[in-house]
């Protein structure tokens, strides 16, 4: 076999991996035959208009019995994760969950995936909202699939508004708010594990008011989803003419290719900047959410580097100052931590447990409410958290009127201590420097969903520093995004932040340990801060990723700032930094603390 022959096979091997994996976020049943006593399916075509093309929507229509012209029902609309189709275990399986329930169930393979055509255009609402709407029109029963089929039994607020909700994860989150923002017919949408600004995704700068820096590329995970799309071409043959771009662009729309372009090359000139965050918010909720007027339950992944907590609560704050109706729900599964079945008692439809979830009962009861207009039904509080130290599989979850807010302080001390009150802090300076290779490993943000061992979190001496509290004296519940204040001296860094090319700003990581009295640490959830500092020559506050965790009696916080992480591009050149504390002026870690 030649060697092109072996990287073509290996390539290939490897974007059917993680498409299979990153398609099936929802832990759902493999596909069932096409009618049970309960529903029917009936596959369906539908040509739309998207970005430019005439392309062909693959979807199933799920029936139940006894459901007609003179008997209704409300509608579920889906589609799938990206590099899924209609077809895999987390799609269909929402169908049929639904369907054997008495809802109408239309899923479909989202744009430029399974058997439909069209370019993959990341959720954008003129593009994947615009052919979703179509879908709507369909429902509605005033227009028809390619073949005839009308839908005359789908409830209907009134003549051409059909009565629908959305769900899914993923890809097949983001697009219900896309859709929503475009189509105010949509009366419901369970987002899952989706964005709220895809420059924060793949690029995330965690610096409080950084504007338009950006920030540290997330590669692994970002180029893993861009070799799912580029490589459709060659796994999947005839493929559809509309799903083809061209020779430098194979499957995605050209300002996707653009993006990837940019953050892979490692540097970034103001123009290919401003375009590259221009695009990222422009297909993402973050600038289309005021048009987003429908009742919108949010769930999201305390286990996720992709998609991490702050996401959703971006999302959920937005639509609350609105007036939009919203709720949230962290549950304890995301993308990361590999393809392992929900934990006990957690939403997962392979063993059909929406009734015996907390997830599922609370969707189930999104749809009654909004759906089926039942208004004896409570949807539930505004905020509820797993809490993976409950043991009762009944009472993992707990529940709040709000999002907790960081109201307790510790102190970075000189000497390397965390401590509660600022007369402790010891003054002093201590210094750490960069590689030009990265030095810190958070986590191989692909090993869990292609089955790859993972090495536990490290830092190497020399490229950190890090402040260490006394042990606790009680259980510490930590429940939100910590954050911390900080001022570093960098005159290497400050010498050519000015250079044009924000490439040049100081790069850093911040991030959060449990250490037990054996001493072993834990990273949590394998979460970090990537930073990239608008202006090392003033304070800056990080926003560390959103947990729910318990610091246990005994236990020790430890926070890092490290000079790298393997998982995103770093520093270009060595830019050494100095961190500075006396009582009057220095670092101030504040953390959400639930159940005082």
């Amino acid at each position: 076999m030649s060697r092109r022959s072996r990287v073509r096979r290996s390539r290939t091997s490897l974007a059917v991996a993680l498409g299979a994996a990153l398609a099936a976020p929802l832990a759902v049943a493999a596909p069932a035959g096409a009618a049970t006593g309960q529903y029917t399916v009936a596959a369906l075509k539908f040509t739309v208009s998207a970005g430019g093309r005439s392309c062909t929507v693959d979807a199933d229509l799920y029936r139940p019995a006894g459901v007609d012209r003179d008997h209704t029902a409300p509608a579920v609309l889906a589609t799938n994760g990206f590099g899924g189709s209609k077809s895999d275990g987390s799609t269909d399986a929402i169908g049929k969950a639904f369907a054997a329930r008495g809802y109408v169930g239309l899923v479909y393979s989202g744009l430029g995936f399974g058997s439909s055509g069209c370019l993959i255009s990341l959720d954008d609402p003129r593009i994947d909202g615009a052919a979703a709407s179509r879908l709507v029109d369909f429902l509605a029963g005033t227009r028809a699939a390619d073949d005839g089929t009308k839908a005359d039994f789908v409830t209907q607020d009134e003549l051409g508004d059909p009565r629908v909700g959305m769900i899914g994860g993923s890809y097949g989150g983001a697009v219900q708010l896309a859709t929503a923002a475009v189509d105010h017919r949509v009366d419901a949408l369970v987002p899952m594990i989706t964005w709220n600004n895809l420059a924060y995704s793949l690029d995330p700068n965690n610096a409080a008011g950084a504007g338009p820096v950006p920030g540290a590329f997330k590669w692994q995970w970002t180029n893993g989803f861009y070799l799912i799309g580029e490589s459709q071409p060659i796994t999947l043959p005839n493929l559809d003419p509309s799903r083809i771009n061209s020779l430098t662009c194979l499957h995605f729309v050209s300002d996707a290719c653009a993006t990837i372009r940019t953050l892979n090359s490692g540097t970034y000139p103001a123009e290919r900047t401003r375009q590259l965050l221009d695009y990222a918010h422009s297909v993402s909720p973050v600038s289309y959410l005021r048009g987003v007027r429908t009742p919108t339950l949010l769930v999201q992944g305390q286990t996720d580097s992709l998609f991490n907590l702050n996401e959703a609560t971006a999302t959920y704050k937005t639509l609350k100052a609105q007036g939009t109706t919203t709720k949230m729900i962290w549950q304890s599964w995301g993308h990361s931590g590999g393809r392992t079945d929900p934990a006990s008692g957690e939403l997962n439809l392979s063993q059909g447990n929406l009734e015996t979830s907390y997830v599922g009962r609370r969707i189930l009861a999104w749809f009654d409410r909004y759906l089926h207009h039942d208004k004896k039904v409570r949807t539930g509080p505004a905020f509820a958290y797993y809490r993976d130290w409950v043991t009762d599989p009944g009472s993992t979850y707990a529940t709040a009127r709000q999002l907790p807010a960081p109201d307790r302080r510790l102190y970075l001390s000189g000497d390397g201590k965390l401590v509660d009150n600022r007369k402790k802090v010891a003054r002093g300076s201590r210094e750490y420097h960069n590689l030009l290779v990265p030095t810190s490993h958070s986590e191989s943000s692909l090993a869990g969903l292609v089955g790859l061992p993972d090495p536990a979190p490290y830092d190497t001496e020399g490229t950190y520093l890090g402040w260490t509290s006394e042990p606790l004296t009680g259980p510490l519940d930590v429940v939100g995004a910590p954050k911390v204040s900080l001022r570093v001296v960098s005159p290497a860094a400050e010498r050519v932040q000015k250079s044009g090319d924000a490439a040049d700003k100081l790069v850093l990581f911040a991030k959060l340990y449990d250490v037990a009295p054996d001493g072993t640490k834990t990273l949590v959830h394998r979460l970090v801060a990537p930073v990239r500092v608008p202006d090392v020559t003033k304070r800056f506050t990080v926003t560390l990723p959103g947990i729910v965790h318990r610091y246990e009696a005994g236990h020790r916080l430890s926070l890092v700032v490290a000079a790298s992480d393997d998982a995103y591009f770093g520093n270009r050149g060595v830019k050494p930094v100095t961190i500075t504390s006396a009582p009057g002026d220095t670092g101030v870690l504040e953390l959400p603390v639930a159940g005082d």
